[in-house]
């Protein structure tokens, strides 16, 4: 599968209105083009961020799908965006998520384009492994732009409560699992879960 990354900066306050906007109309523009997969929107109402993630079967149903929306989509997000970056990945691992969940972690890699494999390897036989232990933990994902040595993984978390509490094992987790598949850390953030779509 595919997942298109919006990630949007703007003004705070304008959070929660954009949010209801995309909850109104989002999943159903999608739902209704070929190969949609699923749909979620996270926020951080405190700096003024918002993310969404598209899932779709292929590249092909992905393409079509940013080209036949990009004018509504521009409309739903025109009074929050102060800034937007768009990215496509390959979804090489994932533990789709439950829709019950409540929060979202997200820590940014880079990696050597030649040793994308290793880090798939490594997220799925040492990772996720320790993930699936953590209270609270429902889903997660390993996302990779093999070309550019880029990817992120993110990890769906039941509240924010056990978000919080699962910060020290994660960190654990994931300065193993990075030493065992050579990549480097260039971020990390937690959200909140704003929206879950999961088609059956």
């Amino acid at each position: 599968m595919y997942v298109r990354t919006i990630y949007l900066t703007g003004d705070p306050g304008l959070v929660d209105k954009t949010v209801d906007g995309l909850k109104a109309e989002a999943v159903g523009l999608l739902a209704a083009r070929p190969g949609y997969r699923g749909f979620s929107v996270f926020t951080d109402r405190g700096l003024g961020k918002i993310m969404l993630g598209s899932w779709w079967e292929s590249q092909e149903a992905e393409r079509a799908s940013f080209a036949e929306l990009t004018g509504r989509r521009d409309e739903l997000l025109a009074a929050f965006e102060g800034t937007v970056t768009v990215d496509v990945w390959e979804a090489a691992s994932a533990q789709r998520g439950s829709a019950q969940a409540g929060a979202f972690r997200l820590v940014r890699l880079e990696f050597d384009p030649a040793g994308a494999d290793r880090l798939v390897s490594s997220y799925q036989d040492r990772a996720v492994p320790g993930l699936e232990t953590l209270d609270g933990f429902v889903g997660g994902a390993l996302l990779i732009d093999r070309a550019r040595g880029q990817g992120s993984v993110g990890a769906l978390f039941r509240d924010r409560a056990a978000l919080e509490a699962s910060r020290g094992p994660q960190a654990a987790i994931r300065a193993k699992a990075t030493v065992a598949a050579g990549v480097r850390v260039r971020s990390l953030e937690e959200f909140d879960v704003a929206l879950l779509d999961r088609p059956a």
